[in-house]
């Protein structure tokens, strides 16, 4: 009965949303195409609930060829990101295209952020079993903590490896905390948290 309510409020959050946010999408859009060449959307694949795949969308926030010129996590100011690309992150206005993850049953508003197939590789049996429980989130307990995660791997000597083996495993720590005591009302704490930091950049 959770599971169908929190789903419900997920649709209705999801399609009032992107009814709001529209004219600010399509202006979006549009800003992207203008300032760089390539897709106003960037796709890349992720682990949902249960292990399956998706596809989550994005604004794109970076050169087209970013992909291959560079690795999967974005470190300081990375210089493949475009000039509409620093604002958009600052104000994580990029992420607003998942709500259509979310309609599509994907994703849930408030979830573990879904992480790329070779991370979730190095998951524990255990936290796999958490945290691949539940539908992963547009905005998470974990993202609010590490909202300026970027910066925080610039100071790294590897920031992929510090990602890994110090940044990674505190962000679980945050998911499976979530998922064990999941409810309606934290869920309602974490969107206004999350749209306070959105607002303030």
């Amino acid at each position: 009965m959770k599971l169908m309510a929190k789903r419900v409020f997920d649709i209705g959050m999801a399609l009032g949303a992107l009814l709001i946010l529209s004219p600010i999408l399509g202006a979006v859009a549009i800003w992207i195409r203008l300032d760089s060449p390539g897709p106003a959307l960037f796709r890349q694949e992720r682990v949902g609930l249960a292990g399956r795949r998706f596809q989550i969308l994005k604004f794109r926030t970076m050169r087209q060829d970013a992909a291959v010129n560079g690795p999967q996590i974005t470190v300081g100011e990375d210089v493949r990101i475009t000039r509409a690309g620093v604002f958009l992150r600052r104000h994580k206005l990029d992420e607003l295209p998942q709500f259509f993850n979310v309609l599509n049953g994907e994703m849930s508003v408030v979830g573990p952020r879904p992480e790329v197939p070779r991370y979730v590789e190095l998951y524990s049996v255990e936290v796999k079993k958490i945290i691949l429980s539940v539908r992963p989130g547009i905005t998470d307990p974990a993202s609010l903590a590490f909202a300026d995660e970027s910066s925080l791997l610039n100071r790294a000597i590897d920031p992929e490896s510090h990602y890994v083996n110090v940044v990674m495993p505190l962000k679980l720590e945050h998911s499976i905390q979530y998922v064990q005591t999941q409810n309606f009302r934290n869920d309602l704490q974490i969107i206004w948290k999350t749209m306070v930091a959105v607002f303030y950049g």
